[in-house]
């Protein structure tokens, strides 16, 4: 069911929410958390609200979504309700803000937000250079970002690095969930020998291949090198050298990965690429700190890039290429 309200206030929409719920039974019992998705009045906030959808049916939550609109039309509150079949596992507010309100995200989500329940934030395309500093980062635990889906991928995950907080993550580490278990796994087996040397090779502007290579630095304490891949999209392939043999995992084609170990036959692995959907309800998962992702943004500078910059220390002259929105690992 939707509902719409237009040319409304915060307070009506709630007056709205707790009609709903003496009409249609406990409608909030259970919302675990309260999800705050700040983004534009466009076509593709669909997309992110289906992607919240699929996700509340693993945490079922109030989902609100701050839609910006344009900002010289006069100050106007469009609001939306959509409960029951178009709202997955949760109940989703829609506030499309226009003139000055347009700014005001954060005064028309605070009389919306669940009582008692933990709230995140979540960005799926630009973001503030500093979530934890604006005014709906400051009233979340946790606060998502995706660089790969801004203009500049790389230079957005420098802007991440330099302005983390506990608390923030973004989806581009999310993506290399499975990467990071495959590779812990294959280092699990015998021989216990140390790796000399880490390589990973993926597209200019995967900041997913940076972050890996930089998780590689930290945790195996040396300058895992990042090169750029003659074909293929996001990762492609990663390398760790050992005495014994390489461990390699290639992915090609963006599907299945090969996972190649000395003196054992390939196997053959699903390396998909992850779907926003999948990343975002992991994400979900936990409400603390990731020490493990802050470890690796602090590692960027260490990785080996054969003589190219390390983020953060780019040339003024250098213009940064131009990233396809939405990349991923």
């Amino acid at each position: 069911m939707i509902i719409d309200l237009p040319a409304t206030t915060t307070s009506q929409v709630n007056s709205k929410l707790v009609h709903l719920r003496e009409q249609g039974g406990a409608n909030t019992i259970g919302r675990v958390l309260t999800l705050v998705i700040v983004t534009d009045d466009s076509e593709r906030t669909e997309d992110v609200i289906d992607a919240a959808n699929y996700a509340s049916r693993e945490h079922p939550c109030r989902v609100i979504v701050v839609a910006r609109g344009a900002k010289k039309a006069s100050p106007r509150l469009d609001a939306q309700i959509r409960v029951g079949g178009d709202a997955g596992a949760s109940e989703v507010i829609v506030l499309r803000l226009y003139g000055p309100l347009a700014n005001e995200g954060a005064s028309c989500v605070i009389p919306l937000l669940l009582p008692d329940a933990p709230v995140v934030a979540w960005w799926p395309f630009e973001a503030p250079t500093s979530p934890a500093k604006d005014p709906i980062g400051r009233l979340a635990t946790r606060r998502i970002t995706d660089s790969a889906a801004d203009r500049n991928p790389v230079k957005a995950l420098e802007v991440r690095a330099k302005g983390y907080e506990p608390g923030d993550t973004d989806l581009a580490w999310t993506r290399l969930t499975l990467w990071r278990a495959l590779l812990s796994a294959a280092l699990d087996l015998p021989p216990y020998e140390k790796v000399t040397a880490a390589t990973v090779s993926g597209e200019a502007d995967s900041p997913s291949a940076e972050l890996l290579a930089a998780w590689l630095s930290s945790r195996l304490r040396l300058p895992a090198k990042r090169v750029k891949a003659k074909s293929g999209q996001g990762i492609v392939s990663v390398t760790l050298e050992r005495k014994s043999g390489s461990i390699e995992i290639n992915r090609p084609d963006g599907s299945i990965g090969t996972l190649v170990q000395p003196n054992q036959p390939d196997r053959r692995v699903a390396l998909g690429r992850r779907a926003v959907r999948d990343c975002i309800a992991e994400e979900l998962r936990r409400l603390d700190p990731d020490e493990i992702y802050d470890a690796a943004l602090k590692s960027l500078n260490k990785v080996d890039r054969g003589g190219r910059s390390a983020p953060g220390t780019r040339k003024k002259a250098e213009a940064p290429k131009k990233a396809k929105a939405g990349a991923t690992a």
